[in-house]
């Protein structure tokens, strides 16, 4: 079984803003293999299904952004899951606005919500697809990435989530070293990548 667990922060005041790209690419994964997270279990909206013939668990944690690793340690050791069969989905700011990045693993970087799954896991080696949302331009980062999506950044946006649910399911059928070759390609400001695609 994977656990692909997309990270953000819980109601209505966060939908849609920078800081839920996880939660959304989780959406866009349920919405497209026909699985409802609507179980609260582990601190987290769940769902389990199948994508790519692969067993899944769809986790939305509860905790808020911060402690998200409190229900990832719960999840992971509920299921006695590998480590390397969780992929962890989340903003960064650290990439460009609409660039995507898979690492086998690797370090929390400045993102707060990792910096807890890793302390609570005790492992940085787990799968991760990073969406970049951008500098946040002289605004005080918690309220850009807390802050609501302009239109055309919103769109750009909207586009990586649905390569972020594509490349999750590549990795689950294919491997995550060929979903590293195809969907790690450096993106323009549009948000196309350098083939013009």
């Amino acid at each position: 079984m994977f656990v692909i667990a997309g990270l953000g922060n819980p109601g209505k005041r966060y939908e849609k803003t920078r800081h839920n790209m996880g939660f959304m690419v989780v959406d866009r994964l349920a919405e497209k293999n026909h699985i409802k997270v609507n179980k609260i279990k582990h601190k987290a909206l769940v769902g389990d299904g199948f994508i790519s013939d692969q067993k899944v668990l769809l986790v939305k944690p509860q905790t808020y952004m911060n402690l998200s690793g409190e229900s990832l340690r719960e999840v992971m050791d509920y299921y006695d899951v590998p480590m390397e069969n969780l992929i962890v989905i989340y903003d960064d700011l650290d990439l460009d606005t609409g660039s995507l990045r898979i690492r086998k693993k690797g370090s929390s970087g400045s993102h707060n919500g990792m910096k807890s799954v890793i302390y609570q896991l005790k492992s940085e080696n787990f799968p991760r697809v990073r969406i970049g949302i951008g500098r946040s331009g002289g605004l005080d980062w918690k309220e850009f990435v807390t802050g609501k999506v302009g239109k055309k950044e919103g769109q750009v946006l909207s586009e990586t989530i649905a390569r972020a649910a594509d490349a999750t399911e590549c990795i689950l059928e294919k491997g995550i070293d060929f979903a590293m070759n195809r969907y790690n390609v450096k993106q323009d400001s549009s948000g196309k990548d350098e083939s013009g695609k």
